[in-house]
């Protein structure tokens, strides 16, 4: 029998047309996508890249959509409260409101309305809202609550700088990896390298606007530790070529909140709080679709030793 050897440039190229598609479902998930579609996308045959896609993800195609628009739809019921469930729905791809209620019962075992009125009430925005009417009503119940509330908030992470920025379409190169990271400094920093080792023969370390960026393409309280994504990234311009198991992707422009942290690998979850559960319920802004990011700048330095300088950025719009 002959023997094959393992070739890893064309295993990287199969990375590369497989992220190719990952992102191209993130960025078209109201639309109807078919495998015919997404295999041309990814420059297989519809044959082989169904069964390619199952080997490198651990689940179909169908499924790996499935999953994502239900993640989708599970954060636009408790952060854009405006919406109605049927168009929450339709905006995540389902073709009605009964058959995206039947999904979402399936995969979290509760119903849509009962998951945003569950997540609502345990969240900071529910609890400010309620203290706001019993302070209208003079309930001396009102006292104790907000005294354990503010202290609560006294014990989060601060932002020492927020701001509403317009960021501008970005061109990056990246290295995605699908598992769990949290607090996981070894990954990050083999990712970083990876990424480096790539970028600095090619002069593209050090220019202006280098700077790197961690996109975070699923919510971690919906999504299986083993099934998150993560991207990797350093700004480049639009005609840099890549290949193999670097990408390139564009990051769309948009209005976001940069909140500005000093951080060492254990805080980076109650600084996303913080945005999350302090700042945004009181700002007058819901979550856009737009993907979040961690921005590392290059031309700043942290002033705290043992800790790395860190932008918060989440899309945002009016409600």
């Amino acid at each position: 029998m002959e023997k094959i050897n393992f070739n890893p440039e064309l295993y990287k190229d199969y990375i590369s047309r497989i992220n190719s598609v990952l992102d191209y479902i993130e960025l078209n998930l109201s639309e109807k996508l078919t495998l015919e579609e997404l295999a041309k996308v990814a420059n297989f045959s519809r044959f082989h890249f169904h069964r390619i896609f199952y080997a490198f993800l651990g689940e179909t195609l169908s499924q790996f959509i499935w999953r994502v628009r239900l993640s989708k739809a599970a954060d636009l019921l408790v952060y854009n409260r405006k919406k109605t469930i049927t168009e929450i729905a339709l905006d995540c791809g389902f073709s009605s409101s009964s058959s995206f209620s039947k999904s979402f019962n399936n995969y979290f075992h509760t119903s849509p309305s009962a998951w945003r009125k569950e997540k609502f009430l345990k969240s900071n925005l529910s609890k400010l809202e309620s203290n706001h009417e019993k302070e209208r009503n003079g309930s001396s119940l009102y006292n104790f609550d907000v005294t354990n509330f503010k202290r609560r908030m006294n014990n989060m992470m601060i932002s020492s700088e927020v701001k509403i920025k317009d960021f501008p379409e970005t061109t990056v190169a990246y290295v995605r990896y699908i598992g769990p990271y949290k607090g996981d400094e070894n990954l990050f920093e083999g990712l970083f390298n990876k990424l480096c080792s790539w970028a600095g023969p090619k002069g593209l370390l050090g220019k202006e606007n280098a700077d790197f960026l961690i996109i975070y393409h699923d919510n971690p309280d919906v999504t299986e530790e083993n099934k998150l994504r993560m991207s990797v990234c350093l700004i480049i311009s639009e005609d840099t070529e890549v290949n193999g198991d670097i990408g390139k992707m564009t990051i769309p422009e948009g209005k976001y909140v940069s909140a500005k942290f000093e951080l060492d690998s254990t805080e980076y979850e109650q600084a996303w709080n913080y945005v999350y559960g302090q700042w945004l319920p009181q700002s007058g802004y819901v979550p856009d679709d737009r993907p979040c990011f961690e921005f590392y700048p290059t031309k700043e330095e942290c002033k705290k030793e043992g800790k790395k300088l860190v932008y918060i950025y989440v899309p945002i719009k009016q409600k």
